[in-house]
């Protein structure tokens, strides 16, 4: 897996040369600039860099001015790695004052040097010209120096991708969700963007957002009824009636074989005064509030026409392909309308949703397997600097753990298995009683993955009544064909199962359940017409980086956290 294909953000650009052959910084191509990785991230610093002129942009982390005042250090990031860059800018080169303060902008263009023997750095950059200055009031910044938690972070979510540990995060993450594509493009599934707003409910939970334009509506109409109050049945009359009278005059006319030119005038008052009808016709049936229908919100009156709703997966639709292209995957946002305020939970998270045709339940464990393994051994591969700044900051076990499920065989258990072994532990009071038929708990997958096995293990075969409609109910008729991988640190990673392909038994399970026949029609066809054996499962996206930075709080690994009473920006 090492080397198949360039990393994320880029591997440090191979190497560029100078007219002699030497080795030289690669510049951005649509910008201008060196990225401060291509020079401090090179196995010797860059100190082969030396002696060249290089364009840096960054933002300066700390400056301090030096020599009473002759000239600055600067500590420069771009975002490209975990690394800074020393700047050092005398002060005939510009003003020291604007350039010091934490949070500033700068372009500069200067000369890479070689410090002084003893120095930290291998490379540093003597600054001949300052080209642009964004500028920074220091009493008024909102991320002071000091050591900052990840809680006030969230108070400033704008703000946050300025500090070391969210600008790690978002490189993890990148290279995360382009290792998710490259896994999926070489087994050759194809990219499948499935809907955002959704009539069906996937799980069955009922936990949905709802989309509707019924109290927008409700507002412009109650805005429109305080400015122009509806018209009285007089008002309506006395319009019919003049339709009434401008017609007969043009009826008049036309008997007596008018010409043209004595028609148009007639004419078109005559449209004048339908058309005034119709607008005062239109007001008079304008009512406030939400229309209803037989007591019910009407949403025959809605913008789609019926209940809409923000997904909480795009699997169902994700099938409709499978079910034509065989192997297909989607990647992208999906939302919950849970009042959770734990670690684990947000309103809305992305999810990597495979489906593949012509397979079952062990195709479906193959394939999370070696995904889950894919995506460890790219971070190992391409992101080793921002991972070790993981380890340094927040957990010591965070390489390891990568490297122990990228090269472990995941244990494969069934869940009545691992029921048996969790109630023959002695060791530890579980906070959930277990029991044969419950829902395991975080505490129970973590105890089977990090005290049992101490690798990843994946969990199949659970009771029908704890899994959704459309996992394929199995001979016992106990249980379903469905899987859990577990590792280390989140529990449960992915959930996935072969899907029911026969035409009886999930209609018998949609009904089972309490919901609706109509909604699921169509995925209901997809049964009637060339049913075909088929399986998928779900990485939920964020759990996948909470479990490679050892970050503990779901809400600091998403780009812009949505949780109960929190929508920023």
């Amino acid at each position: 897996m090492a080397g198949e294909s360039p990393p994320p953000i880029g591997p440090l650009e191979s190497q560029a040369t100078t007219s002699d052959g030497a080795d030289a910084a690669p510049f951005e191509r649509f910008s201008r600039r060196v990225l401060i990785r291509n020079i401090v991230s090179r196995p010797e610093g860059g100190v082969v860099l030396a002696g060249q002129k290089v364009t840096v942009g960054g933002w300066v982390k700390t400056g301090r001015e030096q020599g009473r005042g002759s000239f600055a250090f600067l500590e420069l990031n771009d975002g490209s790695c975990p690394a800074n860059l020393q700047v050092i800018v005398d002060a005939s080169v510009a003003p020291l004052q604007q350039l010091v303060s934490t949070g500033t902008c700068v372009l500069v263009e200067g000369e890479l040097k070689k410090p002084p023997e003893g120095t930290k750095q291998s490379v540093e950059l003597r600054v001949e010209k300052v080209l642009e200055v964004g500028p920074v009031d220091p009493v008024k910044y909102p991320l002071p120096k000091t050591r900052l938690t990840l809680e006030f972070l969230r108070d400033h979510v704008h703000m946050r991708p300025r500090t070391n540990t969210i600008s790690a995060v978002a490189r993890i993450r990148n290279a995360l969700a382009y290792a998710t594509h490259t896994f999926f493009q070489k087994n050759r599934f194809l990219y499948v963007q499935t809907p955002i707003i959704t009539t069906s409910d996937c799980e069955g939970a009922g936990e949905m957002f709802q989309v509707t334009t019924l109290f927008s509506d409700a507002e412009k109409v109650e805005k429109e009824l305080k400015q122009n109050p509806p018209p009285s049945e007089a008002e309506i009359e006395a319009a019919k009636l003049l339709i009434k009278e401008k017609g007969e005059v043009v009826k008049n006319l036309k008997s007596a074989k008018a010409n043209k030119e004595e028609l148009n005038g007639p004419l078109s008052e005559l449209a004048k005064a339908k058309e005034n009808l119709s607008r005062l016709e239109e007001r008079s049936k304008l009512k406030p509030g939400i229309p209803q229908k037989d007591g019910q919100v009407d949403y025959s009156q809605d913008f789609f026409a019926r209940q809409a709703f923000l997904t909480v997966s795009g699997q169902l639709q994700v099938e409709t392909y499978a079910c034509g292209l065989s192997s297909v995957y989607t990647f992208g946002p999906t939302f919950r309308a849970e009042h959770s305020h734990t670690s684990r939970h947000l309103a809305e998270f992305w999810m990597v949703e495979p489906e593949i045709a012509f397979a079952d339940l062990e195709d479906d464990m193959n394939c999370a397997e070696a995904y889950v393994k894919f995506l460890c051994q790219w971070l190992l591969d391409n992101c080793l600097d921002d991972m070790e700044f993981m380890v340094k900051n927040f957990d010591k076990t965070a390489i390891d753990r990568l490297k122990l499920v990228s090269s472990t065989p995941f244990m494969r258990i069934s869940y009545s298995k691992a029921v048996q072994l969790l109630k023959n532990v002695k060791d530890k009071k579980f906070e959930n009683e277990v029991e044969w038929g419950m829902d395991l708990a975080s505490e129970h997958e973590r105890y089977l993955t990090e005290v049992i096995y101490k690798k990843p293990v994946i969990v199949y075969n659970y009771p029908k009544e704890i899994k959704a409609f459309y996992m394929r109910l199995n001979d016992d008729s106990q249980t379903v064909a469905a899987m859990d991988v577990l590792v280390p640190k989140v529990g449960e990673l992915i959930g996935g199962s072969q899907r029911e392909e026969r035409y009886d038994v999930i209609v018998k399970r949609i009904l089972e359940m309490g919901l609706p026949l109509e909604p699921y029609e169509w995925y209901l066809d997809l049964r009637r017409y060339g049913t075909v054996k088929h399986c998928g499962f779900g990485l939920g996206f964020e759990r996948m980086v909470l479990f490679a930075t050892g970050i503990d709080n779901i809400r600091d690994v998403v780009p812009f956290p949505r949780y109960p009473g929190r929508a920023d920006l």
